[in-house]
């Protein structure tokens, strides 16, 4: 009797009563197993994708382009130097107060368009949330690498400023990348906590931009803490980007306020901010799909 042979491109069946085992499995997960830094790790082409997209169309069809990054802070720069130096008197800590308040715009940008990127960054890519399987903190991650250029681009016009101002910077340049760091997680904490609720209640997207105003004005980004008055320093030592401000300025100017256990309690902040916030986003993400 002949013996039938299969295709040689067939697969060959499992056994009867043996699954073949699938390429993939979606499942479920719940408390800190949701975070699988392989899982993103294996998605980080797609975090460098999603930042040059962002980076290209922000200054889509704009006659400046990347000019604008340069710019924005030193029109406002030039805005607090006149309200805050020249009619209100503020001190500076012996530096012109131009480049005294560019230095902590430069710091507040890069708290604050952290803070306001990764919180739209989930109804910002609502389309690829309802048909695409990645995960989802690839999406408020993918927002900070385009901040970061911004905050090259600026740090180089800083670089200008000190050398036309005759700036000498000191050793504390050196510590100015742990201020950044912090910064960042601090701002990606709590932008991770906006954008889970944003997801639900749009008007967070409302109400962020006010609270980021009063942010500003209730930090010293124009003005230095020596000029607060005494009975005030309470709330300022309870605001948590006080002493990061103060240090990201010292680093560069090598004048300011240096208090290392303020500091350590800006530090600690970040990190249980960055802690709730990764923890109420992957609380909340199997909801993301329905609801947005």
């Amino acid at each position: 009797m002949p013996t039938q042979l299969a295709a040689p491109t067939s697969t060959p069946k499992p056994p009867a009563g043996v699954h073949a085992r699938p390429r993939m499995t979606l499942r479920a997960s719940s408390g800190w197993v949701a975070l699988n830094l392989a899982e993103l790790w294996q998605f980080r082409d797609l975090v460098a994708t999603l930042a040059g997209r962002d980076l290209k169309l922000r200054y889509k069809q704009t006659a400046l382009g990347v000019i604008w990054v340069i710019l924005q802070p030193l029109m406002a720069a030039g805005i607090f130097s006149f309200v805050f130096g020249k009619v209100a008197r503020m001190p500076s800590d012996g530096v012109p107060y131009f480049i005294f308040s560019y230095a902590g715009l430069m710091a507040w940008t890069l708290f604050s368009s952290t803070v306001a990127k990764v919180s739209g960054s989930l109804v910002g890519n609502a389309h690829l949330i309802s048909k695409v399987f990645f995960p989802r903190l690839i999406l408020p991650l993918s927002a900070i690498p385009s901040v970061l250029v911004d905050f090259a681009i600026a740090l180089v016009m800083m670089a200008v400023l000190m050398f036309m101002h005759r700036v000498v910077p000191t050793w504390g340049l050196l510590l100015l990348p742990v201020w950044i760091a912090v910064l960042l997680v601090l701002a990606t904490g709590i932008g991770l906590c906006t954008t889970s609720l944003m997801v639900s209640y749009r008007d967070v997207g409302y109400v962020l931009p006010v609270v980021l105003q009063i942010v500003l004005y209730a930090s010293p980004v124009a003005y230095a803490v020596s000029g607060v008055p005494e009975h005030l320093r309470i709330w300022y030592d309870l605001n948590p980007l006080s002493p990061l401000l103060e240090a990201f300025r010292w680093s560069l100017l090598g004048r300011g306020w240096m208090d290392w256990p303020h500091l350590a309690y800006a530090a600690l902040v970040a990190m249980l901010l960055a802690l709730v916030g990764v923890y109420s986003f992957k609380r909340m993400e199997r909801r993301f799909a329905d609801v947005i």
